[in-house]
C-alpha cells in the first residue's frame, strides 16, 4: 500500500512540476474581422411625398415626391457586430403638386393661403419645393454584416435645418384650360415655414434595397402662418459603400 501510495505521489508531483514548466495557456476568442464590413455609406431615397393633416380645401395633383441623399458613418458595436449606429450629413427634399392653386408663398398676408384658382386664370400645375440640410441618427441591424447582404432593419431620427423654399408655377392658362402663355414664374420664401425640422424614421429590406418610412413630428408651417400639417414620405432606399 505504502509503494502504491508512493508511485501515486510521485505521479501527482510530477504533473505539477510539468504543469507548471509547460502552463496551459487559455484559447483567445477570435476578433470578428471587419475590415471589409459593409457599412452603407452613401443613402439615397426616392419615394412619395404627402401631408398629414392637408385640409379639403387645398387640391393636391400628380405625385408629389420626397428625394433624400445621405452620406452615414456606421460604427458597429464591439460586442455584436450585427448591431451598429450610424450617423451623417445629407441633403432631404420634397416636390409637392397642387392643381390651378396660388400658392401664397411671397404674398404680402399675415398667413401662407392655397387659393382655388379653377373658375379664372391660373397656372395649370404649381410645384411647392422645400430643401432641408439633414443630420439622420440610425440605430441599425444587418443579419450578415460582412457582406452587406440579407436582411437589414434601421430607425432613428432626423434633425434638419431649412435651406429653400420656393414655388414653380408652369403654364398659364384659362378657366377652360385654354394655353395662355407657356412659361414658368418661380417664387422663393422661407417666412412662413418652420427652420427646423424633426422627423422619425424606419427602414426595411434586404441587401442594398430596402422600403423607408419618414414622418416629420414638427409641422411645416409657424404656428398661426398656415396650415397645421406634418410631411410624410414612403419609398425606396438605394444603400452601399
Amino acid at each position: 500500500m505504502k509503494k502504491i501510495l508512493l508511485f501515486i505521489g510521485c505521479v501527482l508531483f510530477a504533473s505539477v512540476v510539468m504543469s507548471q514548466n509547460n502552463p496551459a495557456t487559455p484559447a483567445k476568442k477570435e476578433k470578428a474581422n471587419l475590415a471589409n464590413r459593409a457599412n452603407d455609406h452613401f443613402v439615397l431615397q426616392l419615394g412619395y411625398a404627402g401631408w398629414n393633416g392637408i385640409p379639403d380645401t387645398i387640391t393636391k395633383k400628380g405625385i408629389s415626391k420626397s428625394i433624400n441623399v445621405y452620406f452615414m458613418f456606421d460604427f458597429p458595436f464591439k460586442t455584436n457586430p450585427n448591431l451598429s449606429m450610424a450617423f451623417g450629413p445629407g441633403i432631404a427634399s420634397d416636390h409637392m403638386l397642387f392643381g390651378k392653386t396660388h400658392v401664397g408663398i411671397k404674398d404680402n398676408a399675415p398667413s401662407i393661403f392655397f387659393t382655388d384658382l379653377s373658375d379664372t386664370n391660373h397656372f395649370k400645375k404649381t410645384k411647392l419645393a422645400t430643401v432641408y440640410l439633414e443630420a439622420p441618427i440610425e440605430f441599425r441591424y444587418s443579419a450578415d454584416p460582412y457582406t452587406g447582404k440579407g436582411l437589414k432593419l434601421a430607425i432613428g431620427v432626423k434633425v434638419g435645418t431649412l435651406l429653400n423654399a420656393h414655388t414653380r408655377n408652369t403654364k398659364f392658362q384659362t378657366k377652360t384650360e385654354t394655353s395662355i402663355n407657356d412659361y414658368v414664374m418661380k417664387e422663393a420664401s422661407k417666412r412662413f415655414f418652420n427652420k427646423t425640422r424633426l422627423s422619425g424614421m424606419v427602414r426595411a429590406g434586404y441587401g442594398h434595397f430596402s422600403l423607408f418610412g419618414s414622418y416629420s413630428f414638427t409641422p411645416l408651417f409657424k404656428d398661426g402662418l398656415g396650415p397645421v400639417v406634418r410631411p410624410f414620405s414612403i419609398g425606396l432606399t438605394l444603400s452601399g459603400l
